[in-house]
């Protein structure tokens, strides 16, 4: 397939079904569960997302893969050229705790690549898409990246100890915004120019990802690892090291900061 738009159009459709089932669950203290040695918490508005998402989309397209942070991997997807890679609820944690800041995600991936995202935040009332070859869109309208700042700053999401140990001179032009916990949301403020960059801690996986990742890029931004490679996905191992993501010119200060950083 080389025009990915029904594909676009199919994962959005899903995402707003999953999307309308979480937050019926949302402020009212949903069933919580704690997985990854009690470090994760996942609710049982995931597991209703997920299976909408599943049979919507596998029915649709049943030669395709399947990847999704609430469903156990089958390493089936690693001979399939397309899957789906999906995070029912990106950032359950403040979705449990009430915060607005929460979005299904929904990828389309093809020999590594995302061609094809939506992200869906039904309690913000926003929706961001993008399609390989085609703009970033927001509740309809593109949007893109910063350019640089007038007043040198750059406005970063990322954590208070890592920022302490960049550069004094540097340090004194980043202005950290509140933490968001929704990565995937995270990288959508990049592409609508809420923020300049941020930076992903380790283990983050690709359902985190995927669809953030083309967003930000037809937003003209990107999603690097530290030595300034875009990702691949649909791996062995999903799992990946310290990133950083941002537009141009945020990546160009920010990449020689983290080089010589430990990941964490």
């Amino acid at each position: 397939m080389l025009d990915w738009g029904q594909d676009l159009e199919l994962i959005l459709d899903a995402a707003r079904q999953a999307g309308e089932i979480a937050h019926g669950f949302f402020g009212r203290s949903p069933e919580v569960w704690w997985k990854n040695e009690g470090r994760s918490p996942v609710s049982a508005a995931d597991f209703a997302a997920n299976d909408r998402l599943q049979s919507l989309l596998l029915t649709a397209r049943p030669n395709y893969g399947w990847l999704s942070e609430e469903t156990d991997d089958d390493v089936a997807r690693l001979d399939r050229e397309t899957l789906f890679v999906v995070d029912p609820i990106d950032g359950t944690r403040a979705f449990i705790n009430g915060e607005k800041t929460w979005c299904v995600s929904v990828a389309v991936v093809h020999r590594g690549q995302p061609v094809a995202g939506v992200l869906v935040a039904p309690a913000l009332d926003e929706e961001f898409c993008a399609v390989k070859d085609g703009p970033a869109l927001k509740n309809g309208r593109p949007i893109s990246v910063t350019g640089e700042r007038a007043n040198g700053e750059l406005v970063i999401a990322a954590d208070e100890n890592l920022v302490k140990k960049f550069e004094p001179g540097f340090r004194d032009e980043v202005r950290r915004v509140r933490h968001v916990p929704s990565l995937a949301y995270r990288l959508a403020m990049i592409a609508d120019g809420s923020i300049d960059g941020t930076v992903v801690k380790r283990a983050s996986h690709d359902w985190d990802l995927a669809a953030a990742d083309l967003i930000l890029e037809r937003a003209g931004g990107c999603l690097v690892d530290l030595a300034g490679n875009r990702l691949v996905y649909n791996r062995e191992s999903v799992v990946h090291e310290m990133l950083a993501a941002g537009a141009e010119h945020a990546l160009r200060s920010l990449l020689p900061q983290l080089a010589g950083l430990a990941p964490g």
